[in-house]
């Protein structure tokens, strides 16, 4: 199970990468493995604020279908748009190309309640 030690994560399995003041989002490895084949990401808020712990969107796999849940409140300001033509990479390199969006952070305060790659592998019990 990959988990890099330079990213950050929270207990709905989402990494965030603090670049200034923009955070990358995406889902973890675990995560990935858990829903199986990833066929579509669907996120309509782009542009839109979101506060922490609402749902930005969703990953739809062949099994399910789940709720992407926001780490830290703030403006979506990207979308992944190869995602639409390659879901799978979400699957193949989740902290690569599959990352999902780019928030403006609106809150700094809200990056001490993020966890560490180690809190986070007691999480999923690594």
């Amino acid at each position: 199970m990959n988990i890099p030690s330079d990213l950050k994560y929270t207990k709905d399995h989402e990494w965030v990468k603090i670049e200034g003041d923009t955070a990358t989002v995406g889902i973890t490895d675990f995560a990935q493995s858990e829903l199986g084949d990833i066929v579509y990401i669907d996120v309509d808020t782009l542009d839109d604020r979101v506060d922490k712990d609402e749902v930005f969107g969703s990953v739809e796999a062949v099994k399910t279908v789940s709720d992407l849940f926001m780490p830290l409140t703030g403006e979506v300001i990207e979308f992944n748009e190869i995602l639409e033509e390659e879901p799978e990479l979400v699957n193949t390199d989740p902290y690569g190309k599959g990352w999902m969006i780019k928030v403006s952070i609106g809150d700094n305060s809200e990056i001490g309640d993020l966890l560490d790659a180690e809190a986070y592998q007691e999480i999923i019990g690594l």
